[in-house]
């Protein structure tokens, strides 16, 4: 029969429709989310990023605005920035898209960034709610799409084999956070792992983040497990993710790319930046 496809086009459509249902309220309160997203340079993914985000928050009704600086810009200057939008009553969500140029430290403008503000979750405060099960803070958009893709398929974490391929602090590691919360129990793969197609033959949902197409082949999925392939990798000009194509006979479930977590991460996103609107208005 082959995987069954989670949509992540179709939930990520349910999600703002609710959302532009919800800012409609909030607007009559005369609360209008703002996010901020400020843009360093002119690298052609990142610009495709933001299009991305200014047009699902037009759609929902959430007032957006880029900072776009030069690729040269100083850390003293983008810092500046960020402590303007800090301090604007009309910004709730903040988001310093990623990468930066490698004369800026990535950190130091992360913490920066007002943690309850902090819409993309990366401050260290929101890092230490996720990880303590605190729902004061904002977990990254990545994972918490991929929690609500599993939560509207009924799939449920809970006592089951979760494996996490990839240790980032924007997918790995705050993956396994969510899962661990529902009960799965997780094992996080990486770069240094060995026998790396033992431990996804044991997966009942492996999340594979590593960056490399078609990597994770079909006889490495263990038959009916629930896959979800966070990569985003052009070859030939084609887009595909981390998982082979062989997965989908294997598999019960799994998500195509595109179109599975990448508009997830969007959706997410504009939820967050409802939410900090509500707390800090």
């Amino acid at each position: 029969m082959g995987a069954k496809l989670i949509d992540g086009k179709a939930i990520a459509a349910e999600i703002r429709q609710a959302l532009k249902v919800e800012i409609d309220q909030l607007r009559k309160q005369g609360i209008v989310p703002g996010l901020a997203v400020v843009l360093v340079g002119t690298d052609p993914a990142s610009q495709t990023y933001v299009r991305s985000k200014q047009r699902a928050c037009a759609e929902v009704g959430i007032r957006s605005e880029v900072k776009t600086l030069p690729p040269d810009v100083s850390q003293h200057d983008l810092v500046s920035l960020v402590d303007e939008l800090n301090q604007d009553p009309q910004v709730h969500g903040i988001l310093v898209q990623l990468p930066l140029p490698r004369h800026i430290d990535t950190d130091v403008i992360i913490r920066t960034i007002d943690p309850a503000k902090d819409v993309d979750g990366f401050h260290p405060i929101n890092v230490g709610n996720l990880w303590a099960g605190s729902k004061e803070g904002f977990a990254p958009c990545t994972p918490a799409g991929i929690m609500e893709l599993l939560r509207r398929t009924d799939i449920d974490p809970a006592g089951r084999n979760a494996v996490v391929i990839g240790r980032s602090n924007i997918v790995g590691k705050p993956m396994a956070a969510l899962l661990l919360h529902k009960n799965a129990t997780v094992t996080i793969c990486h770069s240094h792992t060995r026998q790396l197609e033992e431990y996804c033959r044991q997966a009942d949902i492996l999340v594979v983040a590593i960056g490399r197409a078609r990597f994770i082949k079909g006889e490495w999925i263990k038959p009916g497990a629930t896959v979800i392939d966070v990569g985003m990798n052009r070859v030939d000009g084609v887009l595909c993710g981390d998982v082979d194509e062989s997965a989908r006979a294997v598999a019960g479930y799994i998500t195509p790319v595109p179109g599975g977590v990448g508009p997830m991460t969007i959706a997410e996103l504009l939820c967050n930046t409802v939410i900090a609107a509500k707390r800090i208005s």
